[in-house]
């Protein structure tokens, strides 16, 4: 993206932006009859079509408004305007804006011409495109140009993966973009197959895998950085391509939107995605099991007693609890394979969030205050917002089986995705730093580019901003 310190003296294309209160001052310079139909509410846009240019007002509502905010208003704007815009330089004008409240502009226009399958043939991605913006230098443009770059070249691929019809996205096909990805921004790739799954005592997952008709992929990519001393992060995705519930089918009404039960996985791409173009000072190893859970003779079943990878026995009481199995043995497999400061992993995991939270915000559990303050002000910062759930040891007494150390659900009605939570908890191997986050309402759902419900970015600007600024 070419973002420019220049101010030619005509434009053919402008966007002018306009709070409540800068709209009042100024009104009094433009056509008073604009006054009518425009008053710089959020999201309100008039369109001045003269011979020589067309200037588009841009409303951002009161000026007491958060920066996310600006990327909020410009991903509209832009999602509704996108087909009018012409490949001209276009001048911002907006002389009250701050460098950080330009960035999230910037990559909220850029993120707005996201659609299903992404191509960059919008004018905005055309190379001969230019902003104009002359409130900032050259050299704090270039900056945020290659800030936003790099989001969105994370937050798109997330989307595209999650939006991706389930016959386009086979094991293989995944794994094949992950090597490709890998190769690109200098990480490190392995993956185990089903065999060596098996060797390696990947129980949990495998058993989730045995139904499929396609080999697992339990995935492994680790971003490293030069800097010494530097945090390490450790992230684990859930990456059920397909999810059918297994034996215990899901009902067939909204089982289309099962493909989106990788939306864990998309975060972490995109995430590390940003963090290896930005070459940020910390390390990454993020673990991705994939799978899809489907229904056939081999595979598993209600009643089956699974040993996991560090050795806890599991009694398999639904097959569509499956993302808790697959993650269970991601974390244990990181926490004892790999030394992290920090361990998330995100999931879209269960139905009780969704009825809890809706699409406002993911269910957070973290066994760490500094942790769980950290990403509540992070989601708030990004408007990815988490809400903080109890880990009470109390709920351990609802998932403890007869026959194995733990049932793999409670089977009661009540707080499925606290079980889960506590049913994750017993295979972080003791680790003090640790958070999951249940993301089943948010990762997918109503948005402005689509007329079905369709893959938010819900967790790339969160983990990013998280590892970028954590000290």
């Amino acid at each position: 993206m070419n973002l420019l310190n220049k101010r030619n003296k005509n434009y053919a294309q402008v966007f002018t932006l306009f709070t409540e209160e800068t709209w009042t001052e100024n009104s009094k310079n433009y056509n008073k009859n604009i006054s009518i139909l425009f008053s710089g509410k959020k999201n309100e846009v008039f369109i001045d079509a003269q011979e020589g240019a067309i200037t588009y007002f841009i409303g951002l509502g009161k000026s007491d408004l958060q920066n996310f905010e600006f990327q909020q208003v410009a991903m509209k704007f832009s999602q509704s305007q996108k087909k009018n815009f012409q490949t001209v330089p276009t001048l911002i004008s907006a002389d009250f804006i701050n460098e950080k409240q330009f960035e999230e502009f910037v990559k909220g226009l850029f993120l707005g011409t996201y659609n299903y399958p992404f191509e960059k043939n919008h004018p905005f991605w055309n190379e001969k495109f230019e902003f104009h913006f002359g409130n900032l230098s050259q050299k704090k443009l270039d900056v945020i140009s290659s800030r936003a770059d790099a989001l969105c070249e994370g937050q798109t691929a997330c989307q595209d993966w999650l939006n991706k019809p389930a016959n386009l996205k086979r094991p293989e096909t995944v794994n094949t973009y992950l090597k490709n990805l890998a190769k690109k921004n200098q990480l490190k790739y392995t993956v185990f197959n089903r065999k060596k799954c098996e060797e390696l005592g990947l129980g949990a997952f495998l058993s989730v895998n045995q139904g499929s008709a396609y080999d697992a992929a339990f995935t492994i990519l680790e971003y490293k950085t030069t800097f010494k001393n530097a945090k390490t992060f450790g992230l684990v995705g859930k990456c059920v391509l397909f999810d059918t519930g297994g034996i215990s089918i899901k009902a067939s009404d909204n089982m289309h939107y099962m493909k989106s039960d990788m939306g864990g996985a998309t975060a972490v791409i995109g995430a590390l995605i940003y963090a290896s173009q930005m070459q940020l000072p910390v390390n990454i190893t993020a673990i991705l099991p994939i799978t899809d859970n489907a229904v056939s003779e081999n595979a598993y079943l209600p009643s089956d007693v699974i040993t996991a990878y560090n050795g806890k026995t599991i009694e398999v009481l639904n097959t569509d609890a499956e993302g808790r199995m697959t993650l269970a043995d991601g974390l244990s497999y990181l926490s004892k394979n790999f030394k992290t400061d920090v361990l998330i992993d995100l999931a879209t995991l269960t139905g009780s969030s969704v009825r809890m939270f809706g699409d406002t915000c993911g269910a957070m559990f973290s066994n760490n205050e500094e942790l769980k303050n950290l990403l509540i002000k992070t989601g708030d910062k990004t408007n990815q917002r988490v809400w903080n759930l109890p880990l009470w040891d109390i709920w351990k007494d609802d998932f403890k089986s007869d026959v194995a150390d733990f049932k793999n659900i409670s089977m009661k009605p009540i707080g499925d995705c606290i079980v889960a939570a506590k049913f994750l908890e017993e295979f972080i191997e003791g680790h003090p730093n640790w958070a999951h986050l249940d993301i089943a309402g948010v990762a997918f759902g109503n948005v402005g580019y689509a007329k079905d419900k369709a893959a938010t970015g819900y967790g790339v600007q969160l983990l990013a901003d998280l590892i970028e600024n954590y000290h």
